[in-house]
């Protein structure tokens, strides 16, 4: 390893107290990034990769309806990265009542956190840009009334935290971020480079943004999930995808020891160029595979309509009105089938019973009263959670 790279991301700082905290140098890194061949190439490719991915969500019927689903995904998966048990299902039964919120599991009530914390930080985005006040209000809405809601939320940390294994003390970390008296300047130096206008292309800045969010580590707790939401944050941001439709926590978690130590990699080696070509290749699968199931998606809910128009007789406009609204809310009941197609509970019940008989739906509460129906097909779509 190049001597002069090998501090360029920053360099371990003793404490009065005794131990080593690491002092991340503003970016960009110096010496610059090496854009040699293969990172050029993976770089053409994530570019490709993500305008094929915003175009073939355009051509879907309600993108909007592909977004509801891939963000409860996102959730799901970027807090399982922090331990959390929930499923894409337990969110959403959790969302269609079919078990209160004082009575749901801790864990799920963190991924909802986490959905409306995503939807609040893309709403806000209108009207204010990637910053550290973004990223404070998005913290607290977060860790609002869950785990995690003791630990300041919104709050910069005012003591010192550290990354290792469970129950590690502070000296036997793998590591220590900035002292807290350092975060501020850490994070003001963050945002200018977020906003300066220095030629770089802007998958790289992205990719350096994250690493260096996790490496100051702001919050006592919900960094990673934070840091996770910042990369599509800045795509939305810059209208590289006009829909918040590309999420990393699979390909992170699918390759989670390799992220970690290409992170470390940074910070003891100055090694930005292989964390960099990790991030590109992630950007090029992830984009691939959230293609793939709009594709999948266009496909499923053609073939439903046609078995619909076909086989549900003098009731199939009902049953293409109940199809759609399966793409936003994938989990029904009677009662809402009644609502939807104003007709009676009879009625309702009578279609529903025709969904149930063709494979559309399928009852999932097993009672005679107040009874839950899942759309499986959609839902399978989103649902490897490897």
């Amino acid at each position: 390893m190049d001597k002069s790279k090998v501090e360029r991301a920053g360099q371990y700082i003793k404490q009065l107290e005794g131990y080593k905290a690491y002092i991340p140098k503003p970016l960009p890194p110096d010496p610059p990034i090496e854009i040699d061949d293969s990172m050029q190439t993976m770089l053409s490719q994530a570019e490709l990769s993500l305008g094929r991915l915003d175009g073939s969500i355009l051509t879907l019927p309600d993108p909007d309806l592909f977004v509801f689903m891939y963000i409860r995904k996102e959730a799901v998966l970027s807090s399982q990265i922090e331990g959390t048990q929930s499923s894409l299902n337990d969110v959403l039964e959790a969302e269609a009542k079919i078990f209160s919120r004082s009575t749901q599991s801790r864990d799920v009530g963190e991924v909802l956190n986490y959905v409306n914390a995503m939807n609040y930080g893309l709403k806000r985005l209108q009207t204010l840009p990637v910053s550290v006040r973004l990223i404070r209000e998005i913290h607290k809405r977060l860790l609002k009334d869950v785990r995690g809601s003791k630990c300041q939320p919104g709050e910069l940390r005012t003591t010192q935290n550290w990354i290792g294994p469970s129950g590690c003390a502070l000296m036997d970390a793998t590591f220590v971020p900035p002292p807290p008296s350092e975060v501020p300047k850490a994070l003001s130096d963050w945002e200018r480079f977020l906003h300066d206008n220095q030629k770089m292309p802007f998958l790289i800045k992205v990719g350096l943004a994250h690493a260096q969010f996790e490496t100051i580590h702001p919050f006592l707790d919900g960094n990673g999930r934070i840091g996770r939401l910042l990369i599509t944050f800045l795509l939305c941001e810059r209208d590289i995808l006009r829909k918040p439709v590309l999420y990393l926590s699979y390909y992170f978690k699918r390759h989670r020891q390799q992220y970690y130590d290409l992170l470390q990699a940074v910070r003891d080696l100055g090694d930005w160029e292989s964390w960099l070509k990790f991030f590109l290749r992630g950007i090029v699968e992830v984009s691939q595979e959230a293609a793939a199931t709009a594709k999948k998606i266009v496909e499923l809910r053609e073939a439903h309509r046609i078995l619909i128009i076909e086989q549900f007789g003098r009731v199939a406009g009902n049953g293409l009105k109940v199809l759609e609204s399966l793409y936003s809310g994938p989990i029904i009941s009677v009662n809402d089938v009644a609502q939807m197609t104003k007709t009676s509970f009879t009625a309702a019940n009578k279609l529903t019973q025709k969904f149930v008989e063709q494979g559309l739906l399928s009852e999932i509460t097993g009672q005679t009263r107040n009874r839950q129906f899942r759309y499986d097909a959609y839902i399978d779509l989103f649902a490897d959670e490897r």
